[in-house]
């Protein structure tokens, strides 16, 4: 029997395979980290608690010298509404995970490859009721970067001397 969070879990699985290419094909080297390279047990076991480990950036990425962390958000945007859908915890967690570990970044890369990051979302919906029930903070998909704008292109190769 397959459970609702078998089934979003394939759908995250997918998106991060999906920006993980997308991010090679920039000249990134990526690699999987966080939730999803733990065995089954303990990924079903983090998504029913409040830990800070539940919501660890899905991949690490590195071009030149320089790192970056990246949370993979799919299913969004609404196709409707033209906004994302990001939940209370996971904007608290990405605070602290960025404040932890200065001066790496974390982006958001939403279901149509756009880009935010934690403090840009908190930033564009700080008018909202701030509540601690589980609720999500709805931000428009204009205020977020285009993938290339944020990972760039690939670098050129430099000839060899």
């Amino acid at each position: 029997m397959v459970t609702h969070w078998q089934k979003r879990k394939a759908v995250g699985d997918a998106h991060e395979q999906r920006v993980a290419a997308a991010l090679a094909a920039q000249g990134w080297t990526v690699e999987r980290c966080g939730q999803g390279t733990y065995p089954p047990a303990i990924q079903q076991a983090l998504a029913r608690t409040t830990s800070a480990l539940r919501w660890f950036p899905d991949l690490i990425a590195a071009r030149a010298g320089e790192v970056v962390t990246i949370d993979a958000k799919d299913c969004m945007p609404s196709s409707t509404s033209g906004r994302y859908a990001v939940s209370d915890e996971t904007i608290h967690a990405g605070l602290q995970f960025i404040a932890a570990n200065r001066p790496t970044p974390l982006y958001y890369v939403f279901g149509d490859l756009c880009v935010l990051t934690p403090v840009e979302v908190l930033h564009y919906t700080g008018h909202a009721e701030r509540r601690y029930d589980g609720a999500y903070r709805l931000v428009s998909t204009r205020h977020a970067h285009p993938f290339d704008t944020v990972f760039g292109r690939r670098l050129p190769l430099r000839a060899a001397s």
